[in-house]
């Protein structure tokens, strides 16, 4: 996921991103939900992007992505160290054929290391940086054992930074007219995220406060009154303004002492609220704060629909929402582009316009097998 979302947010921004496939594609293409054997995940993933499918093991499928090499900027891999390597596509290899070239490999616990050649997947970088050890002290003894987990940080992690990098070795071949190899590990973007408990274990400092959502009548919110405004603010908000005066609450050292006392307090007023009616409540006063919300509400929240935070593209099995990039910028158009090709749907145009290509030569590599 790591280098589809790094080349995807490329992609938005203009980026002509080939994906190459194998014959028998990505293999999240087959992950649902799927609508006429088409993924919404892979079309979210990839949408922008073209597609040709390769048999890398074979030296005309290698040789094609060496020659297209020649023509592009930059090349993303999304493999442990050393598979590059085999196929022949290494960073020297393709270097020595466009000395512009930047070369961005992403893997789990990067290119060096005793960990470097170990399988890694999000969920196992997880386990290994420390993130779900700190999410489950941060539940004070409430659960014996990590969370389960499903949401991959350190792939859109892994990619956001890839993507950063790639963009300053952009700027930076600009200066000097010269390409470089950039060295991506999902495990240092996850513990590089865990910047107050880095220094916790080496400084024994507790962690305070810590954010705790509160029930409501019909689900929870989640209140931050972080600075000294703050909490005068929610003083107002919750009818009780004595407790500015009140020993536990007078500071913030004093606040942060009686943390969980001053939000077991605060949960006795939401306790008497919808979470919408809290969170308007609460908001009215200035009080950071916001309800939980599923992510099916999330799709139709209007604070998002006013960022046109979302995009409406096509695939084989029909209209699908994705997200757009989180930022807008005012010269440069950053949206999901609405092109999700089928596998090696775009193989022969590429060839035909990038490598000059004619129709006999296309047919002789579909018919060897080598391009699907």
């Amino acid at each position: 996921m790591a280098g589809p979302y790094a080349t995807r947010m490329l992609a938005d921004l203009g980026a002509d991103v080939v994906k190459i496939e194998s014959l028998e594609g990505d293999q999240v293409r087959a992950r649902p939900p799927l609508r006429d054997d088409a993924s919404a995940y892979f079309a979210h993933l990839n949408a922008g992007k073209r597609s040709i499918a390769l048999d890398l093991k074979s030296s005309e499928g290698v040789a094609i992505v060496k020659d297209l090499v020649a023509r592009f900027d930059i090349v993303v891999e999304n493999f442990r160290p050393g598979v590059m390597r085999r196929f022949g596509l290494d960073y020297e290899t393709l270097a020595a054929i466009n000395p512009n070239l930047i070369y961005c490999a992403i893997s789990g616990y990067g290119q060096t290391g005793p960990k470097a050649l170990a399988p890694a997947y999000a969920p196992v970088v997880h386990a290994a940086s420390g993130f779900d050890m700190v999410m489950m002290d941060y539940q004070n003894g409430a659960v014996d054992r990590p969370a389960n987990n499903g949401i991959f940080i350190a792939d859109v992690l892994g990619g956001t930074h890839a993507f950063g990098a790639i963009q300053t070795a952009l700027y930076q071949r600009e200066r000097t007219g010269r390409g470089q190899f950039i060295d991506v590990s999902m495990l240092e973007a996850m513990v590089g995220m865990l910047v107050f408990e880095t220094q916790q274990a080496q400084f024994n400092a507790p962690r305070r406060p810590l954010y705790t959502p509160l029930r409501t009548t019909d689900g929870f919110v989640m209140v931050a009154p972080t600075s000294p405004r703050n909490f005068e603010q929610l003083t107002d908000a919750v009818g009780h303004p004595e407790w500015r005066d009140d020993p536990r609450f007078r500071t913030n050292v004093d606040r942060n002492r009686n943390w969980d006392v001053l939000l077991g307090l605060v949960e006795e007023w939401t306790l008497g609220f919808s979470s919408v009616d809290a969170e308007a409540q609460l908001a009215k006063h200035g009080v950071p704060c916001g309800r939980y919300c599923s992510v099916a509400e999330v799709l139709e929240d209007p604070q998002l629909e006013a960022r046109g935070a979302f995009a409406t593209i096509c695939d084989g099995g029909g209209e699908l929402r994705v997200t757009n990039p989180p930022f807008r910028m005012s010269g440069s158009r950053a949206e999901a582009r609405n092109h999700v090709s089928t596998l090696g749907g775009d193989g022969p145009d590429l060839l035909r316009a990038e490598l000059g290509m004619d129709e006999a030569a296309i047919a002789g590599l579909r018919a060897s097998g080598v391009l699907g």
